[in-house]
């Protein structure tokens, strides 16, 4: 089981754990089953409301790559209309998503029982949660292994660095990271991946082109299992 954080909130946190979810589903045990898979999102910001209730196209997303098929608030608990950070909309709203909040939303007993679960944070490593409290208190509860999506464009450099900085400063171990390409017209990118190859402290897992249209099984092409699956983060 691993978090997913992003150096930003377009960085395409959501691309990288559908395409890692994708490419677990191909995974088989020796009986020839296929590998239990679940992405979960715990809260979401930016949702839209449908016959079904409020739904959120990242959760959506994880929801389609995920092999285990739980109920939609099961994936993602807590979903709040407006496309603002999600601790202003849920003060506005009287809802508490405090990591006790969040926690207590989380089956992480069904989630032990999968092959490969990821966890998609929202926004970047610092997200609030109203209080003083933030999400990184939910990662430390759990004590779960991060894998960090660096959405490339300027700048990218200082926010991968912080980050993982911010991370290690909450006592948790980056296991991976992913160098996603969100600027098209980003100049210098062999140069930028080569000093976060120096900088970062943990494997890279991918570099994901820029693509027009982002899809998943394309994505997936791009990114490697081996380091996570000896990592075990299960």
């Amino acid at each position: 089981m691993y978090f997913v954080t992003g150096t930003d909130t377009d960085s395409g946190k959501t691309l990288v754990s559908s395409a890692l979810l994708h490419l677990a589903s191909q995974l088989r045990h020796q009986d020839d089953s296929p590998w239990q898979t679940l992405g979960i999102k715990p809260v979401a910001s930016g949702c839209e409301q449908t016959a079904e209730g409020l739904r959120n196209s990242d959760a959506l997303a994880l929801q389609a790559q995920s092999s285990v098929q739980l109920d939609y608030r099961q994936v993602n608990p807590f979903s709040f209309t407006p496309a603002i950070a999600p601790h202003i909309v849920a003060a506005q709203e009287g809802v508490d998503i405090s990591p006790e909040a969040l926690h207590a939303a989380l089956d992480i007993p069904r989630y032990q029982e999968t092959d490969f679960t990821l966890i998609e944070g929202a926004g970047g490593w610092r997200l609030p949660l109203g209080n003083q409290r933030m999400m990184p208190e939910l990662v430390q509860t759990l004590q779960l292994p991060v894998i960090l999506v660096v959405g490339m464009k300027l700048g990218c450099l200082n926010h991968a660095v912080l980050t993982q900085e911010a991370i290690l400063a909450d006592g948790l171990q980056i296991t991976g990271w992913v160098a996603n390409q969100v600027d098209g017209e980003m100049q210098y990118v062999a140069e930028n991946l080569a000093e976060l190859t120096e900088l970062m402290s943990a494997p890279c897992l991918g570099v994901i082109p820029h693509l027009a249209s982002p899809q998943v099984d394309v994505a997936s092409e791009y990114l490697t299992l081996p380091h996570l699956l000896r990592h075990n983060g299960k």
